[in-house]
């Protein structure tokens, strides 16, 4: 499995692609900025990126928006962010990238077994979801119930779509129409304050904050 890894820390960059290596990985570029693991990407054509999410030149975002370019540009790259941070910009739109497949963001200092990690990179590389639990507290939980707004039968049919369950099955469980389903849905993720980007990405961000709103 050819991976691509950005980090702009010399010493965790070199000490992640020693043990990426010896877990079985092909480490094709380790690179420390964001413009470098745009260009790394093109050239080697990875399996899997993992990347900081704070990197050169303002230490803010740089490393997620180019995760979230690169998964336009390559729709089939699994990407994971490994931060020490939860950034909410840009954080969302890279999770429901893709349908919110092959998609991870943890936390450096919550790996507390490299097995596992190694598992978690696999697991992401072939088409998983990988997401810290207090990542998505983060971003699903500002201080309130996100799901306050919604009405029982909105409510009804977020719980649906986490089961995985289409429009058209929706429809059939809770004897509505398929126009009706897809007006709750619209209302729904409007009261959410999703942001607009397509609609199989919205669903997927609506799906977590529902899942967390449950634990």
């Amino acid at each position: 499995m050819r991976v691509v890894i950005a980090e702009d820390s010399v010493l965790f960059r070199e000490g992640l692609a020693g043990l990426l290596a010896r877990f079985g990985f092909d480490v094709v570029a380790a690179v420390g900025d964001a413009g470098a693991l745009v260009a790394a990407v093109g050239e080697t054509a990875p399996d899997l990126v993992v990347t900081d999410v704070r990197m050169p030149p303002g230490f803010t975002d740089e490393g997620l928006r180019a995760a979230v370019a690169l998964r336009a540009a390559h729709p089939g790259l699994a990407v994971v962010a490994l931060s020490q941070y939860v950034q909410h910009s840009y954080a969302g739109e890279l999770l429901g990238s893709g349908a919110g497949r092959a998609i991870g963001y943890l936390l450096k200092d919550r790996v507390a077994d490299v097995a596992e990690f190694a598992g978690m990179l696999r697991r992401v590389a072939e088409g998983g979801t990988v997401v810290d639990p207090e990542v998505v507290r983060q971003l699903m939980l500002r201080g309130r119930d996100p799901l306050a707004r919604l009405s029982a039968r909105e409510r009804e049919v977020l719980a649906l779509l986490a089961e995985g369950h289409s429009n058209a099955a929706i429809a059939r469980t809770i004897g509505l129409t398929e126009a009706g389903v897809v007006k709750h849905i619209g209302s729904l993720l409007a009261k959410l304050g999703l942001p607009v980007n397509d609609d199989t990405n919205r669903r997927v961000l609506a799906v977590l904050t529902y899942l967390r709103s449950q634990q």
